[in-house]
């Protein structure tokens, strides 16, 4: 572990503390069709969470213009509002966040989040689940360029008082542990989101947690590694 540094866990959102991808779904199918364009398959729209929206959009509708990009992508955003607001799909937290992110606080490691997710949703996503005060440092879409670009996660750690090899990013996507790796950060996979695990090996992943609960001995194993 770093000398002297900080321990740090930070978190994806989407598909590692919250299941999300219903409320997702919906709302970029609105998107579409507010902009006259065939509605995207659900399973596309799931791989492809938590990346910048622009980004997401641009894979989605690869032959698309910058304009027609920047429209379906400010569509999202206002029905991802909408859909919220009308609480259409539950985004209910994966069993045992609580009282891990608890366990671990206690044990003095900071805890922050990484996401695709623009600030004001990932507060609104807190509050909801009662989270805010758990979390010191909150790294999101306004705060530079999405994943898997190593940019939000480096100022997290540079935040922190911490270093990469004090610091594990825990994640559901290959895009998540693509930037730990470049971050140089520890990379952890979880199984229950929206990629699979294998691929998550592939991507680099240094472990794969398929229980919350097997965070804080994983910490343990990593951090105790020269």
């Amino acid at each position: 572990m770093g000398n002297g540094a900080n321990r740090l866990a930070v978190f994806d959102c989407d598909g590692t503390l919250v299941d999300s991808q219903h409320v997702i779904a919906a709302a970029m199918a609105c998107a579409f069709r507010d902009n006259g364009i065939a509605e995207p398959d659900p399973a596309c729209v799931r791989r492809l969470v938590g990346l910048h929206v622009a980004d997401a959009v641009s894979r989605l509708l690869p032959d698309a213009s910058a304009a027609v990009i920047a429209a379906v992508g400010s569509s999202f955003v206002q029905s991802g509002r909408a859909v919220r607001d009308r609480q259409a799909h539950e985004e209910p937290l994966f069993p045992g966040v609580v009282e891990v992110l608890e366990q671990l606080a206690a044990r003095d490691v900071m805890l922050a989040i990484a996401t695709g997710k623009s600030r004001r949703g990932l507060e609104r996503t807190l509050k909801q689940h009662g989270l805010g005060g758990h979390f010191v440092i909150l790294k999101t879409a306004d705060d530079g360029p999405g994943k898997p670009d190593p940019c939000i996660l480096l100022d997290a750690i540079a935040e922190a008082g911490s270093s990469p090899l004090a610091t594990a990013m825990i994640g559901d996507t290959v895009y998540d542990i693509a930037m730990a790796r470049s971050a140089g950060a520890y990379a952890l996979g979880v199984g229950w989101g929206y990629h699979e695990p294998d691929e998550l090996n592939a991507a680099g992943a240094h472990a794969i947690l398929q229980h919350f609960r097997d965070l804080p001995p994983t910490l343990d194993t990593i951090w105790r590694t020269p």
